[in-house]
């Protein structure tokens, strides 16, 4: 297969990267600064220059590809959510959708499929609801920028090219993302949960995200929405207890929601609210996580 990804060099398209590249498939990155972030893209990758914003420069890439995989958009928690910032988390995620659209027009040969990252923010905050694909959009500004994420690549559709959308859960990695983060308080033995505690988590181990986006790939049948997350959310003090556990630290401290508001302002609702969701259309086309308990999950990420 050749797989084009637009914001490959994060850690979930690197992930991916290695997944494709270990049973030989070739896979195109576009990245903004291919020569700052080319560092650990395996052998023989071609990393190329994009704008983020229009086709340009590899449309002939995007021609006959087995899959467009587009991962592309500022990292939610790169600082407080100013009016500034909420625009740049928009345009960055519509501009590389737009982008992806483009590209399909201008390809004489169409690919195969798109797929569309986004997240399970999609659905809002919904306390215990257990939620499934057939769920509608929440009304906050995570939940938004999702839905206006996964509108930006519909246009292909209509030229019959296939399209699933991932809304996947927090990827635990000890690469990047949340997890780090989460585990520093454990390593200086002052974690706990975070707020009430009560909040869900719905998580997936990076492995099993790079499978599912390649299971996605690759089965024809796959179209729409797709929950990227175990069929085991865990509340946030279960998750902590655990983590502690796997650490070897205690889990004595509770860190209170009015400080982590304090510190982050609206960007707390990423770790203060969550969602029950589970991977009900990813289980009945026969994908088998590998990975579907918390406990296991970290300690094959941190070799316990």
């Amino acid at each position: 297969m050749r797989v084009v990804i637009t914001g490959g060099t994060g850690m979930i398209g690197s992930e991916l990267t290695r997944n494709l590249t270990s049973d030989g498939h070739e896979v195109i990155i576009l990245s903004r600064n291919p020569e700052k972030k080319a560092k650990g893209i395996p052998a023989g990758v071609k990393v190329t220059r994009w704008d983020g914003r229009t086709a340009d420069g590899w449309v002939e890439y995007a021609d006959g590809a087995d899959a467009i995989v587009n991962l592309a958009g500022v990292n939610l928690s790169g600082g407080r959510w100013t009016k500034r910032r909420k625009e740049e988390i928009i345009s960055s995620r519509v501009n590389a959708g737009q982008a992806v659209v483009q590209a399909v027009e201008r390809a004489k040969r169409k690919p195969g499929v798109v797929i569309q990252q986004c997240g399970v923010n999609y659905y809002g905050i919904r306390g215990d609801e257990k939620i499934t694909e057939k769920a509608s959009a929440g009304k906050d500004f995570l939940a938004q920028v999702c839905v206006q994420w996964e509108a930006s690549t519909a246009g292909v559709e209509p030229m019959g090219v296939r399209r699933a959308i991932c809304r996947s859960g927090v990827v635990l990695s000890k690469n990047g993302g949340a997890l780090p983060l989460m585990a520093l308080p454990f390593r200086l033995f002052v974690g706990g949960s975070l707020g009430s505690g009560d909040q869900w988590l719905s998580w997936i181990h990076i492995q099993d995200e790079a499978r599912a986006l390649r299971f996605l790939i690759e089965k024809e049948s796959a179209k729409g929405p797709f929950n990227l997350t175990t069929p085991n959310p865990i509340s946030n003090r279960g998750f902590s207890k655990t983590l502690a556990g796997v650490l070897k630290r205690p889990s004595a401290f509770r860190v209170p929601a009015f400080l982590i508001k304090l510190i982050f302002g609206e960007m707390s609702i990423v770790v203060l609210e969550g969602q029950r969701a589970f991977p009900n259309k990813l289980l009945d086309l026969g994908f088998a996580f590998r990975f579907p308990q918390a406990e296991a999950a970290l300690k094959d990420i941190y070799g316990a």
